[in-house]
């Protein structure tokens, strides 16, 4: 006898039937199960741009469920407006006993998810783990406290995973419990007030199968290759694990199971994505806008305008800074190198807050994910959970010349350099005007001295930690975190946020 006659299952960051553990759960238990999802007004009624990516690959991958669904004789619902009004409505309608979802651990979605079920009076509100191996708890120190130092708490998210929490959800078992309806008519993008623009990305279950069968020809050398932008080295998975049109699970069970360097290092980058999570779990001040280092909560920067617009249009004067904001600005996407380099420079060349980072990036990346962008940008303002002291600062003309060495990246982006020679490629203001003007390179000098600047940050952090709060509960620097440093610090965005 199952539990309940008829229930709903409301998708959200899991825009798949395979391997999905609120579905699953769904089916299993209940004799009829609706499938829906919310275009949640509170969230798109913030988006300023009518065009924006992420909606529209949001739209195809329902698309692509849509008619998955409609092929075995069911259906998506799919709802606009308020979740607690919509939501809880359909519950009635439908006449449920209960609603079922993955759990999402961003405060205003706990906080969302909590009023939808208080608004289901007495229909069940049943919610699962999905989105990542390890939920919040799942990993403590030995003092049952939250890591904030990464290699550590990766250490025991690898001691503890086996094969039980890579296992699959067999939702295929259980899909004859879907409900048999007519055919449904899917709504229009622009019913929601958007348009489709330039989405060079495939969506859906389809596009996450393709990027990884794609990847996994190049896996093998991906410890070697994921720093070089130029390069088609990354997975290309980042935006499918945020709407979850692949299961984590399937990601770090193939991770797990495949032996050498290329795979351990992808698996690490998996584990990026469990911990920021958790930070954001435990601390969900940081979603506020709070440095996580109390002492680095007002840092005395001086938010030029000029200079960040500079920065957010592409023109620096330094190539490698450019060419990933002008890519970013043209196709939602960044290499998770470019990330680091561009959020160092923003704020330790242009002490510029990190905060103003954060938000463009929160409004721009195709991929964007609150804690990964949260946690990233904190860890290259040094205001993060990072066992490196603050003047760890990267040098931008030492990152292209060694991972871009020969400026192809910087070409393909920059067409204003494409004539420019190898010599000058990563410091183009010291080509002579002659050469300037015969080879038909336009740029004009460095919005900032990169020495200069890097001293005024120097002094600026010293300033800040004179303040600092004595007894705060963190772990101390006693945690020597490698991974984070300049060797190889790949993670600090999260899971390969990469073009």
């Amino acid at each position: 006898m199952k539990r309940h006659s008829r229930a709903i299952c409301w998708f959200r960051r899991d825009l798949r039937l395979s391997d999905h553990a609120a579905l699953y759960h769904a089916l299993k238990e209940s004799e009829t199960v609706y499938c829906v999802f919310l275009f949640d007004s509170d969230i798109l009624d913030r988006l300023a741009d009518r065009q924006d990516r992420r909606v529209e690959f949001i739209w195809k991958s329902l698309f692509e469920l849509h008619e998955r669904l409609s092929k075995l004789g069911s259906a998506l619902h799919v709802l606009h407006g308020m979740a607690e009004a919509e939501i809880s409505g359909l519950a009635r309608r439908f006449d449920v006993q209960a609603v079922y979802c993955n759990r999402d651990y961003e405060p205003d979605a706990v906080q969302r998810d909590a009023e939808v079920a208080k608004s289901l009076n007495g229909i069940a509100f049943c919610q699962y783990k999905d989105q990542v191996i390890f939920e919040c708890s799942e990993i403590l120190t030995g003092s049952r406290k939250p890591y904030s130092v990464f290699t550590p708490y990766r250490n025991a998210w690898l001691r503890k995973l086996n094969g039980y929490y890579l296992r699959a959800y067999p939702v295929e078992r259980y899909l004859s419990a879907l409900v048999q309806c007519a055919p449904q008519s899917f709504p229009a993008l622009e019913s929601f007030g958007f348009s489709k623009g330039e989405l060079n990305v495939e969506a859906g279950e389809s596009g996450a199968k393709k990027s990884l069968d794609e990847f996994m020809q190049r896996l093998d050398e991906y410890h070697k290759a994921r720093d070089f932008p130029a390069l088609d080295a990354t997975s290309h998975l980042s935006v499918h694990l945020r709407f979850g049109t692949i299961s984590i699970r399937a990601l770090a069970a193939l991770a797990f199971k495949r032996r050498g360097d290329g795979a351990s290092s992808w698996l690490s980058e998996l584990v990026w994505r469990d911990f920021y999570q958790m930070l954001l779990c435990h601390h969900p001040r940081l979603a506020q806008g709070h440095a996580f280092k109390p002492q680095f909560e007002n840092i005395a920067f001086t938010n030029d305008a000029e200079k960040y617009a500079a920065w957010r249009d592409g023109r620096t004067g330094f190539p490698l800074v450019d060419a990933a904001m002008r890519k970013l600005n043209r196709t939602g996407q960044m290499h998770n190198r470019l990330r680091m380099v561009v959020a160092s420079f923003l704020v330790k060349d242009l002490h510029v807050d990190w905060r103003w980072g954060e938000k463009y990036f929160a409004e721009h990346l195709l991929d964007f994910d609150f804690a990964a962008n949260n946690g990233g940008w904190q860890w290259a303002a040094s205001t993060g959970c990072d066992a490196q002291p603050w003047f760890r600062i990267f040098n931008p003309v030492a990152q292209s010349e060694k991972f871009d060495p020969d400026g192809s990246f910087i070409r393909s982006q920059l067409p204003e350099l494409a004539n420019c020679p190898d010599r000058w490629i990563h410091e183009p203001w010291l080509m002579p005007d002659n050469e300037m003007q015969r080879l038909g390179v336009i740029i004009g000098p460095p919005v900032v001295d990169h020495a200069e600047a890097r001293a005024e940050t120097l002094a600026m952090f010293k300033a800040a930690e004179k303040f600092q709060t004595r007894g705060e509960d963190h772990e101390t620097d006693r945690h020597a975190d490698e991974s984070l440093c300049e060797k190889g610090a790949a993670g600090a965005f999260g899971k390969k946020h990469s073009a």
